[in-house]
């Protein structure tokens, strides 16, 4: 075989598949990252439009969760325009 001269066998030929391989994982990885139909945080399912969640229904969770006092989440209401 012709291979055999340069002492490789058939090993080229199986690196040049794992490297193919690999470049087209890579590629499928990368444009997975950068679709932009990929969701994130505020695109979560809701009852508005486009799928987004308003700040107010952020609030009401945070606090629903307890990671906002009572006070807290009063203030911040009062300061997107919502009072309570």
């Amino acid at each position: 075989m012709m291979w055999e001269n340069y002492g490789m066998g058939g090993w080229a030929w199986g690196f040049g598949a794992l490297v193919l391989i690999g470049v087209v994982i890579l590629i499928i990885v990368m444009v997975r990252m950068f679709s932009p139909s990929r969701p994130t945080p505020l695109q979560a399912p809701s009852s508005q439009p486009g799928g987004t969640v308003s700040p107010k229904q952020i609030l009401d969770e945070r606090y629903a969760r307890g990671e906002l006092a009572t006070e807290e989440y009063r203030e911040r209401l009062s300061a997107l325009g919502f009072d309570s």
